[in-house]
């Protein structure tokens, strides 16, 4: 059996678990706490972060080249285009999520509300939530930028741009930090990708501490 060691509410662990279930690959779930380090978690992966994907006998780590990895072996659905400007697209925006978008308002919000509670690390600094309730705006409009002009995110077919960003989204929207009223075409989108049946296993986390708001796993918004 297949097995991801995760943190239910991680974006780089869902946005495996939607690579996985979007290809049917079977995985057995694995809670880790990676901020209390076993020795059998760092010989897993010395780096001491999730996820971390047990698949054939090897222990594949970092989100990215455990979904390229993903792709490289099961190819169908395909979540990387077929042309090389495409595939750059798709591929420039899973770091705008990974990196711009991760460092400006994950870490801000997702972080400062559930990580330091869970980790015992104290309560959330209001400045760092400010600045993520900030700039999540801008990210949302450039969202439905692109989404006015293709049918996904990176063009139009479904991308693991498309997974990324809604692995970041989905557990922002957990925790009620997204006006969804600010875009239509960005919460159009949502609503068409947590429809996938490769989003059912994340609607369902429920976060010990942390209430789903009564939306979160409507498909109708």
């Amino acid at each position: 059996m297949n097995r991801l060691y995760h943190v239910p509410l991680s974006p780089f662990c869902r946005k495996v678990r939607l690579v996985l279930a979007e290809k049917k690959i079977e995985v057995e779930l694995v809670d880790e706490k990676y901020w209390e380090p076993s020795a059998d978690f760092l010989r897993r992966n010395p780096a001491g972060k999730v996820p971390v994907l047990k698949m054939g006998g090897t222990h594949l780590t970092e989100s990215h080249a455990i979904v390229e990895y993903l792709e490289e072996l099961h190819p169908t659905p395909a979540l990387l285009p077929g042309t090389p400007q495409d595939r750059f697209e798709a591929r420039r925006l899973v770091m705008w999520f990974d990196d711009k978008f991760h460092n400006e308002v994950t870490k801000n919000l997702l972080y400062e509300r559930v990580n330091k509670k869970i980790m015992g690390q104290g309560y959330p600094e209001s400045r760092a939530i400010k600045t993520g309730a900030q700039k999540i705006k801008y990210h949302i409009d450039y969202m439905g930028w692109l989404l006015e002009q293709r049918r996904w995110l990176a063009g139009d077919a479904m991308t693991i741009a498309d997974f990324t960003a809604a692995a970041h989204f989905s557990c922002l929207d957990y925790i009620r930090d997204i006006d969804w009223n600010r875009n239509a075409a960005v919460k159009d989108w949502y609503a068409k990708i947590k429809s996938r049946p490769a989003f059912r296993s994340i609607l369902a986390d429920q976060i010990p501490g942390f209430i789903q708001p009564p939306h979160y796993a409507d498909l109708d918004f």
